[in-house]
C-alpha cells in the first residue's frame, strides 16, 4: 500500500481527497497546523471510509519540525499539497500572509523531497494563474496574464518553482491541477467546508445567510459584461476535484506523465454567474435568500471557466455533478453543523 503525505489534509478540499485516496486503497498521512480546519474532521473521514487516517499536527512554516517530518516518513510515494491560504481578498488586504504561507513551505517541502528517487508530486494550483483571460473557455494554453492578487501570484510563482525543480531533480514528477471553483460537500454530509470566521467563498456565505448566521449576502457587482452582470465561474463539486488528485496522482505512480511537469484544468467545462448560483440553491432549498448588490470588490475577474479537454481526454477525469446537487450537499451540510 502506497503512502501518500497530503498536506493541508483536514482542510476543504484536502479532507475530501484523503476520503477518496483511502477508498482508492492508498495509506494516507495528513500534515495540517489547523489554522483553518478542525481535528474532528479526521472522525467524518473515518466514518465514510471505515479507516482512520495517520495525522500530524504541524506548521510547515517551522522548518526544523517539517525536516524531522520527512526523515520520520522516509518511504512516502507522494505528495499532494493543499496547505495554503487561499482567499483572494484576503490576499490583497495581507499579501505578505499569503507569500509567507504559501511559498515559504512549498520550498521547505521541495528542499526534503528533491533528492528522492522517485516521489509523485500534486500541487493544488487555481485558475487565478490566468488572470482575466481573453478568451473563454480558458485552456491550458492560454497565456498567463498578471495576477490579479497576491493569491493568484503565489500559484503562479508555485507552479514556476515546481517547473524548474523538477527539471533538475530526476526523481520527482509534478501534476499542478488548475482548478476553477470547488463547492458543495460530501454525499453523507460527514465532512464539508469549516471557513473560520467569516467566510470569503460564495457559497458557504449562502449557505450561513439562508440558516440564520449572516443577515445578508453581498454580491459584488451587477454592472460586469455578462447577461446578468455579475461574474461568471466554473463550480465544481468537491468530491468531482477530489477525484481528479486520484487520477492525477495515479498518472505518475504508473509513469504515464509525458514530461515531469504537467498541468490540467480541473472544472465542468460550464460558467455560472453569481445571481445563477443563488437560484440554483433557493430551487434546491426552498429558502429565499436575503442578498444585496454591492460594489465590486478588488481582485475578482470578470469572467473564468475551463476548456476541460486535455483533463477529459488525457487524464481519462470527467466532472459528473450539477450546479443543483452541489448546492443540495453543500445546504444539507450546513444544515447537519448548525443542528449538532
Amino acid at each position: 500500500m502506497k503512502k501518500i503525505v497530503v498536506t493541508g489534509g483536514l482542510g476543504y478540499i484536502g479532507s475530501h481527497t484523503v476520503v477518496e485516496l483511502q477508498l482508492a486503497g492508498f495509506e494516507v498521512i495528513i500534515i495540517d497546523n489547523l489554522s483553518n480546519a478542525s481535528e474532528a474532521v479526521l472522525q467524518g473521514i473515518k466514518n465514510i471510509t471505515g479507516t482512520l487516517p495517520t495525522f500530524e499536527k504541524l506548521d510547515l512554516r517551522d522548518k526544523q519540525t517539517t525536516i524531522s517530518f520527512f526523515k520520520k516518513y522516509e518511504d512516502i510515494s507522494g505528495i499532494i499539497h493543499f496547505a495554503a491560504s487561499k482567499a483572494v481578498g484576503e490576499s490583497v488586504t495581507n499579501p505578505l500572509l499569503y507569500y509567507e504561507n504559501n511559498l515559504s513551505t512549498l520550498i521547505t517541502i521541495l528542499k526534503q523531497i528533491q533528492h528522492k528517487k522517485n516521489i509523485s508530486f500534486i500541487f493544488s494550483s487555481s485558475c487565478t494563474v490566468y488572470g482575466q483571460a481573453e478568451t473563454m473557455p480558458i485552456s491550458e494554453n492560454a497565456p498567463i496574464q498578471q495576477a490579479y492578487s497576491p493569491y493568484g501570484n503565489t500559484k503562479q510563482i508555485g507552479e514556476e518553482i515546481l517547473k524548474d525543480t523538477a527539471k533538475i531533480a530526476e526523481g520527482l514528477q509534478v501534476i499542478s491541477l488548475r482548478y476553477f471553483n470547488p463547492i458543495g460537500a460530501h454525499e453523507s454530509a460527514e465532512i464539508g467546508e469549516l471557513p473560520n470566521g467569516i467566510p470569503q467563498n460564495l457559497v458557504p456565505f449562502i449557505t450561513q445567510t439562508a440558516i440564520g448566521l449572516r443577515k445578508q449576502l453581498s454580491v459584488f457587482g451587477n454592472d460586469y459584461p455578462t447577461e446578468d452582470g455579475t461574474c461568471i465561474r466554473d463550480y465544481i463539486h468537491v468530491v468531482d476535484l477530489a477525484k481528479a488528485h486520484v487520477t492525477a496522482l495515479k498518472r505518475l505512480l504508473e509513469k504515464m506523465n509525458k514530461t515531469s511537469f504537467e498541468v490540467f484544468n480541473i472544472g465542468t467545462g460550464k460558467g455560472s454567474s453569481v445571481l445563477e448560483v443563488i437560484e440554483s440553491f433557493e430551487r434546491v432549498s426552498h429558502q429565499k435568500l436575503n442578498y444585496k448588490i454591492v460594489d465590486r470588490r478588488e481582485g475578482d475577474v470578470i469572467s473564468a471557466y475551463a476548456d476541460t479537454t486535455k483533463a477529459n481526454t488525457i487524464l481519462g477525469w470527467k466532472a459528473t455533478s450539477t450546479l443543483d446537487e452541489a448546492m443540495l450537499s453543500a445546504w444539507k451540510w450546513e444544515q447537519k453543523i448548525r443542528t449538532k
